[in-house]
């Protein structure tokens, strides 16, 4: 079982009623048991990845978690990243933003940090 993006994507020009929308989303699994094997799974198909991208040496992935204090970040990036080397990663926490990244759009500051390729 897929999660459609479909279902989360507003079309472009139509209003969005947030009261409609649902507020959880069926599970992609039936037990807890399959749900070890989906992740296992993914998270080998990840780690593979990884080490394919790193021999590849030829592009960077940025990954951008952004949301107020306990909307879940930590948790998705345990997830997300439960299969991935530390070693490849560099990782960089934004706090309160100083003077001069107010000066500049939100998305400034994390563009100072862009992997180089």
């Amino acid at each position: 079982m897929k999660i459609d993006a479909k279902d989360f994507r507003v079309p472009s020009g139509k209003k969005v009623k947030l009261s409609k929308w649902p507020t959880i989303v069926k599970p992609v699994y039936k037990s807890k048991e399959k749900y070890q094997e989906l992740l296992e799974k993914h998270v080998e198909e990840l780690s593979s990845l990884q080490h394919l991208h790193y021999a590849s040496n030829r592009y960077a992935l940025l990954l951008i978690f952004q949301g107020m204090d306990g909307a879940g970040k930590d948790g998705a990036i345990r997830h997300v990243m439960s299969g991935v080397n530390p070693e490849g990663c560099e990782v960089f926490s934004f706090k309160q933003p100083s003077a001069e990244e107010l000066e500049h759009d939100f998305l400034w500051r994390s563009t100072c940090r862009l992997p180089e390729r």
